[in-house]
């Protein structure tokens, strides 16, 4: 799940809060078991002890050799076409096919088109698979004199030692192109009725998505994939749903979140709509879609879920927003999805700590209980992706120096609020170790903010909320360990930053990539969604809906849409403070 996100995609994350106890045995060894940054193995001494549980995600697998593998507890439903390079099964296990018999006596007419180059990434990424070692000018001068391993995890740390910089921006077309981990062979179902690229047949309404879920044969498979990976847990916490908010996906991850809310009753199911800044084809017409597909969305998604929380780094969610989110160390290109899901997925590797820690973790039913009080299952989320804060300085002082402006930028399209008023709140930081959560004062001398006094990272972060946000219930979590950025992230990154993400008096190097970051996010159910869900609830009354017969023909009805807008307009009444509400009544009584 780790930066990774598609222009296309549904996926499915099936969470556990224990290892799982049995290992399954595959069909045939590999080589190479697992590219992933995140994941620590016990048996490789070279391994510290990991803060974040690596099985709360990840399953283990054994092969028929004694192998062990690592692959993602996850289903991924994309278009016909979205694959690009990538096969189905994936390329862990080499599956045994039955041969088919081809019967047909008749005319046979054969059509070949050209296979998909992979770009060099993938190629070097194929080469380390098959064992081959990197030439010697591939790797840093520090790591030359190392010897390769051939561990486990020694595809990881080959690929850490490469030198190069994977500039992909020209090459990626798909979320596979800059695939770095091994999926398992059940993870990945292709919906066949629509395409990815070209102008037909493409799931542009939620009704299409929604009617997915009516095929027997679509819903047999996605339940038997489902069980697959739920009933090997020994402990099932719930699901994640990672879905686009603004096309048909829309309608398909509210019928897989109506699905787990059904058959998974007492599970957290937490969904992500995710959003793009810009469109590469676009219209008039379309952008409405795209406005009815994100308000239908939120109705259904918010209905069935434990908790959702839009993720887009567009200004809002209505057809004309504001300008994107921009950050003060990130370069990054709005147009290029490869960019933006980049952020993003930086950002949800972290907001998704509090239930995947080894110490100290909320279960996802627990973190739910925090903010769905009054039927307020909507949540903003927010983060400083990286977090700035000087090399050698401490936590009291990057805090301090924020002032009156708050850490963190919006990751909801929902605009941004300063006043000090929230509902509840999960903060989240990741990446400063030690000495430097804490101010190291000499004896005696006065400390130049209340922040300075206090001796734990929790105690400062946790002040800090209270001064901002008085009387506001919050959830604060702090790894040490920092988000690591293994190739192919981009580099979006300011000279300012360092190798290890903290702003430095010397520019870094342009050879030299940032190869992990701080990270502070925020989760909140806020009062902003009061005007962000009313804004569209506005929006979309405004429109006459009969004539967008063709969205309708899709399978929603028209009085479908007027019912999603009276509970989008009753949703908004929930995040509404009590001064709000005042307000309100005097003016009604004027």
């Amino acid at each position: 799940m780790r930066k990774r996100h598609s222009d296309h995609l549904t996926s499915l994350a099936v969470m556990q809060a224990r290892s799982v106890s049995t290992r399954e045995r595959e069909n045939k060894p590999t080589k190479k078991p697992n590219r992933d940054a995140s994941l620590r193995y016990d048996a490789d001494p070279h391994n510290l002890p990991s803060e974040v549980r690596s099985d709360a995600l990840f399953r283990e697998g054994l092969t028929q050799s004694g192998q062990t593998t690592y692959t993602p507890r996850l289903i991924a439903l994309d278009l016909k076409g979205s694959l690009n390079t990538l096969r189905q099964e994936g390329t862990l296990y080499e599956l045994h096919r039955q041969d088919s018999t081809f019967t047909w006596e008749g005319e046979v007419m054969t059509h070949e088109e050209e296979p998909a180059v992979k770009n060099v990434f993938l190629q070097d990424l194929e080469r380390l698979d098959q064992g081959e070692v990197l030439a010697e000018g591939e790797f840093s001068q520090q790591q030359q004199r190392e010897q390769y391993r051939g561990a486990e995890g020694s595809v990881n740390a080959s690929v850490e030692r490469t030198q190069k910089l994977f500039s992909l921006e020209g090459s990626v077309r798909v979320w596979s192109d800059f695939l770095r981990i091994h999926l398992h062979p059940r993870s990945i179902s292709v919906i066949h009725q629509y395409n990815h690229d070209g102008e037909t047949n493409r799931m542009e309404a939620f009704g299409q998505g929604e009617a997915l879920l009516r095929e027997p044969l679509f819903l047999e498979e996605l339940e038997d994939r489902l069980h697959f990976f739920v009933e090997e847990c020994d402990y099932l916490q719930g699901f994640q749903v990672l879905c686009d908010l603004q096309d048909g996906f829309s309608g398909l991850g509210s019928g897989v979140t109506e699905l787990l809310h059904d058959e998974y009753r007492g599970r957290g199911v937490f969904t992500w709509g995710l959003g793009p800044i810009t469109h590469s084809d676009t219209s008039p017409v379309k952008d409405v879609f795209h406005l009815l597909n994100s308000v239908l969305g939120v109705v259904s998604l918010s209905n069935h879920s434990s908790l959702f929380c839009p993720l887009s780094l567009r200004g809002g969610l209505g057809r004309r927003p504001p300008p994107h989110i921009t950050f003060p160390h990130l370069q990054y290109d709005p147009s290029l999805w490869y960019h933006s899901s980049a952020v993003l997925a930086t950002a949800l590797d972290t907001l998704t700590l509090p239930y995947r820690t080894l110490k100290d973790s909320a279960t996802m039913g627990q973190l739910a209980d925090v903010f769905a009080v009054s039927g307020r299952k909507v949540v903003t989320a927010s983060g400083a992706v990286p977090f700035p804060m000087m090399l050698g300085d401490c936590l009291p002082n990057a805090l301090a120096g924020f002032g009156e402006a708050l850490p963190w930028k919006p990751l909801s399209a929902c605009g941004e609020q300063s006043d000090g008023r929230c509902f509840a709140q999960s903060v989240s930081l990741r990446g400063v170790e030690g000495q430097s959560l804490v101010s190291q004062l000499a004896p005696g001398t006065q400390p130049p903010s209340p922040l300075h006094c206090y001796g734990s990272g929790e105690d400062v972060l946790t002040a800090y909320l209270q001064e901002r946000y008085p009387g506001t219930p919050s959830v604060v979590h702090l790894v040490q360990s920092p988000c690591k950025l293994m190739t192919p992230f981009p580099q979006i990154f300011t000279p300012a930053l360092g190798k290890h993400g903290f702003l430095e008096s010397n520019p870094r190097p342009a050879s030299t990539p940032v190869d992990s970051v701080p990270v502070l996010t925020c989760l909140q159910s806020s009062p902003l969604l009061h005007r962000c869900l009313s804004e569209l609830h506005s929006e979309v009354s405004a429109l006459d809906l009969r004539r967008f017969c063709s969205f309708l023909s899709a399978g929603t009805e028209l009085d479908d849409l007027r019912e999603a807008l009276q509970y989008l307009k009753a949703l908004a009444q929930h995040y509404k403070m009590n001064s709000d509400l005042d307000a309100s009544s005097e003016e009604e009584s004027d």
